[in-house]
């Protein structure tokens, strides 16, 4: 069935803070959902669905933490989905919202995102390898110390072994990030950088650089969607999503391709659904845990032609009124923020200013009627979680 106006985005909202020493993961969420459903014009009373992933507090007691939220928010449901899959979950959620309103479900879907990794003192290595002592995998994997930076090395590696893909290229990324940035009052690294000042920052795993890489920040945020009829009766913009796709990628017992990511058949999917192409797109959201992570969604996409995105994002290549696609105008994950380290919810909120006209101004895209977001939630070269959602603002 499609999506296209079976609900509405109708309420989004992205927390300011990006240090969150003086706030809990329950308040962050809470007040994420309030920011969204008073954009929205609608109040806690008038949620019956609600969707979250592993980020809300007390995930590590299977089901009493969404449960709890729940319980915090006040909220009174009819429906419920905790679907996790890291980044990516909740570009899935709309999805999964969208259908459920159709289907009777609910009427007004509220989703929340929320971390505190920086005022937790948040060690990417550290957390990985306490987390990857209980997975099924661990005891095959952990005795040779992966670790997200070096793997995403890895992934950057093969492609610039297979395309000749080069640092510089890389560097574009983060430097049209960079210049989105700028213009975002509450982004952890609004200073322009250039390609040099890229590939001179230290090295963090071949052939990665510190500036490849995203930041870690607190924060997060909420979208509402909402059944036609309410939708359309809130002064506000009438978002869609119009296609969707979602899978998980993963070894397949070392029978893969370290630069397919599952973006090569959720990309199809929502594509297909939609009833339109990669060249329709005006802008996009794309997941940035790392420079590599924008290059390989751009070829898996179908944004260009695999070992293409060196040359694609060379030269300014995503920068809003300079390049072919306009990509992540608010800083992304690699400037922006990236909290709790799972940056799809505000690639979902970039995504709806822009079709809604609110991005800023300098970084705008004209008249914008369609754009994706794409998630990857875990690893690129291992097992992630790919969600892809296409989303058109109808008059």
């Amino acid at each position: 069935m499609s999506l296209k106006g079976q609900a509405y985005v109708v309420g989004a909202f992205e927390h300011p803070t990006r240090h969150a020493v003086d706030k809990s993961l329950g308040q962050l969420h809470a007040e994420a959902a309030l920011g969204a459903l008073d954009d929205a014009g609608l109040s806690i009373e008038d949620v019956d669905g609600y969707f979250c992933a592993g980020d809300v507090p007390g995930w590590e007691s299977p089901g009493i933490g969404p449960l709890s939220v729940v319980e915090y928010l006040g909220l009174k449901l009819r429906h419920l989905d905790t679907t996790e899959s890291w980044g990516s979950a909740y570009i899935n959620h709309v999805e999964h919202a969208a259908r459920a309103i159709a289907a009777g479900k609910c009427r007004v879907a509220l989703i929340t995102q929320a971390g505190r990794p920086r005022a937790e003192k948040f060690s990417p290595e550290a957390s990985h390898l306490l987390q990857a002592q209980t997975t099924a995998e661990s005891q095959f994997e952990l005795p040779y110390g992966p670790v997200v930076t070096n793997v995403y090395g890895m992934c950057a590696a093969r492609h610039m072994y297979e395309h000749g893909t080069t640092s510089e290229q890389l560097a574009w990324i983060k430097v049209a990030a960079s210049h989105h940035a700028q213009h975002n009052p509450n982004a952890v690294l609004p200073n322009v950088v250039t390609v040099e000042d890229v590939i001179e920052s230290p090295i963090v795993a071949t052939p990665l650089h510190r500036l490849d890489c995203c930041v870690i920040s607190d924060g997060g945020g909420a979208l509402v969607l909402a059944h036609p009829e309410v939708a359309k009766g809130l002064k506000r913009p009438l978002i869609t999503p119009t296609g969707a796709g979602f899978t998980v990628k993963h070894l397949n017992g070392g029978y893969f391709d370290i630069l397919a990511s599952g973006a090569v058949q959720t990309g199809k999917e929502a594509f297909q659904q939609a009833g339109v192409r990669p060249s329709d797109i005006q802008y996009a959201s794309l997941y940035d845990s790392f420079t590599i992570t924008v290059l390989v969604q751009l070829e898996n996409l179908g944004f260009c032609e695999p070992g293409q995105g060196g040359r694609f994002v060379a030269d300014g290549g995503l920068i809003s009124g300079v390049g072919k696609l306009p990509f992540n105008t608010d800083g992304g994950g690699l400037c922006n923020n990236h909290p709790g380290n799972r940056g799809g919810m505000t690639k979902l909120i970039e995504a709806v200013r822009q079709l809604r006209g609110e991005a800023h101004p300098a970084v705008q895209v004209p008249d914008c009627r369609l754009a994706l977001a794409h998630g990857t939630g875990g690893q690129l070269g291992a097992r992630h979680g790919s969600a892809t959602l296409i989303l058109e603002r109808e008059d």
